[in-house]
């Protein structure tokens, strides 16, 4: 019989490794599901994972999208960690995402055609208060009425969407756009565009602001008394509350940051990369960004890893529905096996494998 026993500690060991095997596995089991769906899986696998970066063909233009794919993912992941650590569970980071984008884009709309320095400057403190504010609504419902977190954000997804397109169809549509929904192009109002810092490398001011983010983890983690309340909230939430720490000032402040952060990447996204305020502009960077959460074990530094590597399956997933004729459905089933195999062998962490008969007290 094989039995799960209980360790005394987590293992260092497999909380080490378990985002590798559950790497190997993923690619194992995205292989068959492609063979499954008529496709060479060793082409599949090659497709997403080498030639975006080593592939002559494509990868002048597939390494600069590494990092504006990566960017999004990294910011919010790093703001969603902080939250899960602490057992606070944003899940709608998908609609500060976009209310962020929203509340930037009408800020640098608003002072159109007018050009100066500040406008920049004032949509990102914008985007970030956005995403702040929709934040706090799960955050104080959580904090005044006991609500649960994970509902309550998750359910202000759907209303971001519908802000967004009746934005789009509405207040900020281009009023010379001939009556098509979205709003003016931010390429061509410069002072309010996120330009590449660095011609055809993907470097924007969203990819240094994930970095400032991931270095602001790092040491509040480790150096900041805020830290220690995060990781003892989360580890013994008993011995939190009899340390003297506040559970509403701590949801507050996770469920902030991280809000925070998800309207900074929206407000980056929208002026930069995608250009515009559109009715399909969220392709679901809040929701992947939990992905990267956990594939980073909730560490800034492995998050950092972690988004870069699904910025790859991103784009070789676009690759492989380009060259190979996969599925758009099959790459999302492939992104979301990551997750679940990661879940599948972090058992392991904290339970080992004995083969014998179970012990009867």
């Amino acid at each position: 019989m094989i039995v799960l026993e209980k360790r005394p500690q987590p293992s260092k060991l497999w909380t080490a490794i378990t985002p590798v095997f559950a790497v190997v596995a993923t690619m194992i089991a995205g292989g068959i599901m492609f063979a499954l769906l008529g496709k060479d899986p060793f082409e599949a696998i090659r497709t997403i994972f080498w030639d975006p970066l080593f592939n002559e063909q494509f990868a002048a233009f597939s390494r600069p999208q590494l990092l504006v794919k990566a960017a999004p993912l990294i910011l919010i992941a790093t703001g969603l960690a902080m939250g899960f650590r602490a057992g606070v569970w944003n899940i709608g980071a998908e609609g500060q995402y976009i209310i962020g984008a929203l509340s930037g884009a009408a800020v640098g709309l608003a002072f159109y055609p007018t050009e100066s320095f500040f406008i920049f400057p004032l949509m990102v403190i914008a985007g970030a208060l956005g995403g702040f504010l929709w934040a706090m609504i799960p955050g104080l419902l959580k904090v005044k009425f006991h609500t649960n977190e994970i509902l309550v954000s998750l359910l202000l997804v759907y209303v971001a969407e519908f802000i967004l397109a009746s934005m789009a169809l509405g207040a900020l549509r281009n009023p010379e756009g001939n009556g098509f929904p979205g709003s003016r192009n931010f390429k061509d109002y410069p002072s309010a565009f996120n330009a590449e810092l660095l011609p055809n490398t993907g470097l924007h001011w969203g990819v240094v602001a994930a970095i400032i983010a991931v270095i602001f983890a790092y040491v509040l983690f480790s150096k900041h008394m805020m830290g220690f309340h995060i990781r003892l909230a989360g580890q013994a939430p008993k011995a939190a509350r009899f340390g003297g720490v506040d559970p509403a000032r701590l949801i507050l402040f996770c469920l902030g940051t991280s809000g925070a952060l998800a309207g900074l990447a929206g407000l980056f996204e929208v002026s930069g990369p995608a250009g515009q305020v559109s009715i399909d502009f969220n392709v679901g960077y809040g929701f992947t960004a939990i992905i990267v959460a956990f594939l980073g074990r909730l560490n800034p530094f492995g998050i950092l890893l972690a988004g870069l590597l699904m910025a790859l399956t991103y784009i070789g997933g676009e690759l492989a529905s380009f060259m190979l004729g996969v599925p758009t459905a099959a790459i999302q089933a492939f992104q979301g096996m990551l997750l679940f195999f990661l879940l599948a062998v972090d058992v392991l962490t904290n339970y080992r494998i004995r083969f014998g008969k179970r012990k009867v007290a």
